[in-house]
């Protein structure tokens, strides 16, 4: 290993993910610069670096020093000081400024930033509010350094380490090495991989305690993030000691001291008619579900305020108004909509649910106006307001968030004003939303339910709306006839032959809106859906090729996973982006690029499968400008991670949205997710326009498979027991001793009683 030193002149490239850098040096008592090549996370221009690395002659670029190791040193020359402060590493100081206060302190100038910041005021153009920010940034590039310089030992990258810095500030030194793993539960986007690199590092052995619960809530988690709130403890304890590399004996000692702590869950359930089988529960999740099932008794128990007038005449009005006449179901389902304290409303595409909806608003109306109508995503609020010409406001922001608590202002403690609530797209709602609207409703509020449950479940954990309807604690409409204004569409009638295991209608019509393009060759399939989005569909139907047409896929990964397609698509459709390796962040986002948010962000307003498009990049201060339905959002560098590239999206990410075009690639290379309900979600996300690409077989498999991912929730059993085991220390206070006794008769058998 050798060593060089200099000051660094110039910066060609960097990779702000993993901090792999190109630069220019000028060596210590050298004439000419040095060219440097390695991962240098965090350095900045006029810095003096010490490098240990070895020489290389690259066949392209000629001698080059490969950084193995490097050390960071404050620049101390006149030159060195402007040029680091000219490199926009201390926010409000740019070059003209860093010449200014050079010019003035010399040498000292650095003295100054520690010592005496006030004097700064001497420089025309820096007055108290511009020296408060500058202060502000000084002091935090410098604690912010000291972290990337500890934390590039560990493998993390500057991304990571700013958001380490974000909750910690600055104790995160002390904080990591104190507990390695608990970046994992305290840091979005560190997962247990990345905190155990770094814990087996700092030399944690594998058996260690914290590490193994660390694991099992890892683990946890995991299996959440594939919608199961619970899961089998033998499954559980095969997959957590199979992520350690532990004895299995190993993970059940440390579940059971998990559980001791409440830490999770353990309780004995049924599936299906099946034996009882011991399921594990992280405490978040259990929670969740033992909520809703407490809610849903809650306001079962009360009476509904609202009075429904003469039914037949206001169907009849509302009908005459919308220009409609119901359908027999549609009619009963309005009728239980109003008579039910709380109902739900389920059916595919075609089938009057919006009629439905309308038809209901308008007969409560004539009642009160303190109605609400709420959808789990922005795009679905949308479409419920325009439906209704009523407004209409996403779940998250109904109940407002609280950011000194983290937490939802509208709660069991504070709840919505409103009669009736209406809630859209049903079938999207996890445990934690549902868990989160429920307390917030008042008792006396009817509450209808309105999604298809034979589309994908929510993202998040849980499976909320089926489990509500197959628990049979809340009344049900299951619409199954179309609607005649429907059946004219051929993404309507395949969406319904695709639920009863049909093979849809393929035709070659121009007039048809659903059509399929067989394509065996993954290369060739890629090919044609770029000149489907790029040329032909906005040839012939005026179709914008990003914002009308949407690209989802059954997967990420593979061929012709979204993954690629997006590297594919970004290059081909965003003149902007000339290269590969161009762009900022993870994903090398550049301006114009579509892009889809991948967390909910309370702070920001933005959800889970929110999708805008980046308006600009302010490369000084490092941060994006992205619209979403117009509205500005700021991201700084650390939190790109949470944005990622949506010129394909997967099918599960859209839900709840809707594209007046959706192209669907359907291919053997999918085998492992053609399910039923992925195909047929997918296919309804379409209002005008679907086209499937790919293959026959591919199709007929993916209608074959209905057996989706089985999602292992305790809401069902919850619920059931509820019904019977509400305890008297709940009921009584809220019903009196009268209002009790009439309960106990009614939900219980006389020798219960």
């Amino acid at each position: 290993m050798e060593k060089i030193e200099g000051s660094l002149e110039h910066i060609i490239y960097r990779n702000e993910e993993n901090g792999y850098t190109v630069g220019k040096i000028l060596e210590t008592g050298h004439a000419n610069v040095t060219t440097v090549v390695g991962s240098m996370m965090g350095v900045q221009v006029g810095e003096t670096l010490l490098c240990e690395g070895y020489w290389k002659n690259d066949k392209k670029f000629g001698k080059q020093f490969v950084v193995e190791a490097f050390d960071v040193k404050i620049p101390s020359t006149t030159r060195g000081i402007e040029l680091y402060l000219a490199s926009g590493s201390v926010a409000g100081i740019g070059a003209v400024f860093a010449k200014k206060i050079v010019d003035h302190f010399g040498e000292i100038t650095l003295e100054v930033f520690d010592i005496a910041p006030h004097r700064l005021l001497e420089i025309e153009g820096i007055g108290k509010k511009k020296l408060e920010r500058i202060q502000s940034a000084w002091a935090k590039q410098k604690d912010v350094r000291q972290v990337m310089i500890f934390l590039q030992n560990y493998g993390v990258s500057p991304a990571y380490a700013q958001r380490i810095f974000k909750v910690y500030g600055q104790k995160s030194i002390e904080k990591v090495k104190e507990n390695p793993y608990r970046l994992s539960t305290e840091i979005d986007g560190i997962g247990f991989k990345k905190s155990d690199a770094i814990a087996q590092k700092m030399g944690v052995d594998v058996n260690d305690a914290a590490r193994i619960a660390s694991g099992i809530e890892f683990t946890l988690e995991q299996v959440a993030r594939m919608g199961h709130s619970c899961y089998p403890l033998e499954g559980l304890v095969k997959e957590a000691a199979m992520l350690l590399g532990v004895a299995f004996d190993l993970v059940e000692d440390a579940l059971n001291r998990l559980a001791a702590k409440g830490r999770v869950i353990l309780k004995l359930l049924t599936h299906k008619g099946g034996s009882p089988k011991t399921f594990v529960w992280s405490k978040v999740n259990y929670d969740y579900e033992k909520e809703i099932a407490a809610e849903i008794q809650r306001l079962k128990v009360f009476e509904d305020v609202f009075e429904a007038t003469d039914l037949e005449l206001a169907i009849e009005k509302s009908s005459k108004k919308n220009g409609i006449t119901l359908a027999v179901q549609q009619e009963a389902a309005v009728i239980k909509s109003i008579e039910d304290k709380l109902h739900i409303i389920t059916g595919g595409p075609g089938t009057g649910k919006s009629t439905i909806t309308k038809v209901v608003l308008d007969i409560c109306l004539e009642t009160t106006e303190s109605i609400v109508l709420a959808a789990p995503t922005g795009r679905a609020a949308k479409r419920l307001s325009e439906i209704t010409k009523r407004e209409a406001s996403t779940i998250h922001s109904l109940l407002t968030f609280d950011f000194v608590t983290r937490y939802f202002r509208k709660n069991k403690y504070d709840q919505l004003d409103c009669e009736v609530l209406i809630v859209d797209e049903a079938s999207m709602i996890d445990a934690f939303l549902m868990s989160a609207l429920l307390k917030a409703v008042p008792d006396n509020c009817k509450v209808i339910l309105v999604g298809d449950v034979d589309q994908l479940p929510s993202v998040g954990a849980g499976n909320v709306l089926n489990d509500l309807i197959q628990s049979e604690r809340v009344p049900v409409t299951r619409l199954t006839e179309i609607f005649r204004q429907a059946i004219n569409s051929q993404i309507v009638i395949n969406a319904h032959k695709i639920n009863q295991g049909i093979f849809p209608n393929i035709t070659t019509e121009k007039d048809s809106d659903f059509f399929f393009i067989t394509e065996r060759q993954p290369e060739r399939l890629i090919q044609h859906i770029l000149g489907l989005i790029d040329k032909r569909l906005p040839k012939a139907y005026g179709l914008h090729k990003l914002k009308d047409i949407q690209l989802l896929c059954p997967m990420n990964k593979g061929k012709i996973g979204s993954v690629e397609f997006n590297r594919i698509l970004q290059l081909n459709l965003n003149p902007k982006k000339k290269n590969e390796d161009m762009g900022v962040g993870h994903k090398k986002l550049v301006e114009g690029d579509k892009v889809i948010q991948t967390r909910n962000n309370y702070d920001k307003g933005v959800y889970n499968g929110d999708i805008g498009y980046l308006k600009k990049v302010i490369d000084v201060d490092k941060i994006v400008v992205v619209e979403f339905d117009g509205k500005e959002v700021e991201y700084e560098f650390s939190e790109l991670l949470e944005l990622d590239l949506a010129y394909a999206v997967s099918v599960h990410k859209y839900q709840g949205s809707e594209s007046p075009c959706i192209i669907l690639p359907i291919h053997e290379s999918y085998n492992r997710l053609l399910f039923r309900n992925l195909l047929y979600t997918g296919i309804t996300r379409g209002k005008q326009l679907v086209i499937l690409v790919g293959t026959k077989e591919a199709v007929s498999a993916a209608i074959r498979n209905n057996k989706a991912h089985k999602r292992y929730t305790g809401l069902v059993a919850m619920l059931q027991q509820e019904e019977k085991g509400l305890p008297i220390i709940q009921i009584v206070p809220m019903l009196g001793a009268e209002g009790y006794a009439d309960w106990v008769t009614k939900h219980f058998s006389e020798n219960e009683a």
